[in-house]
């Protein structure tokens, strides 16, 4: 199965245009000889401003789809082709954010060790019998505030 590259739908497209764009060329030729002198320079100057742009789009086209005319072009052509910057700036906010709430958790949970384990080391280096650990007035005792 052999496709010919200039039967392509895009191919058939591009060249109707092109077909359409000599007709209309050729009207205006023909019609701007009769035209008075201000319109003529009016239309000579909208018809470069035109040309213009249509250059302009179509740059801005070929550096999208990665092809660049210099080598400064190609270099930006080819990074603006590859969108995994794009991704990686999207992504890295998250992660920093998810990796600093789970440092802030970590953190927090090795001083409430710290405190319970300093607590303890005071409860079971005191004088206290190991009945007062079993008596219920001693859990108030521990939950309440400190008197100083």
């Amino acid at each position: 199965m052999n496709k010919n590259p200039s039967s392509s739908p895009q191919a058939i497209r591009e060249a109707a245009e092109q077909r359409f764009a000599r007709g209309i060329a050729a009207c205006l030729t023909e019609r701007s000889e009769r035209l008075p002198p201000g319109i003529d320079e009016r239309l000579r100057f909208a018809r470069s401003t035109a040309l213009e742009s249509a250059r302009r789009q179509r740059a801005l086209r070929e550096n999208e789809q990665g092809v660049g005319s210099t080598a400064a072009g190609a270099a930006i052509a080819g990074f603006s082709r590859s969108r995994w910057w794009l991704r990686l700036a999207t992504v890295l906010p998250m992660v920093a954010l998810v990796g600093g709430l789970m440092l802030i958790q970590d953190r927090t949970m090795q001083n409430q060790i710290s405190v319970a384990a300093e607590i303890d080391a005071a409860l079971l280096g005191g004088d206290l019998p190991i009945g007062a650990y079993r008596d219920a007035g001693f859990a108030e005792f521990l939950k309440s505030p400190p008197r100083e």
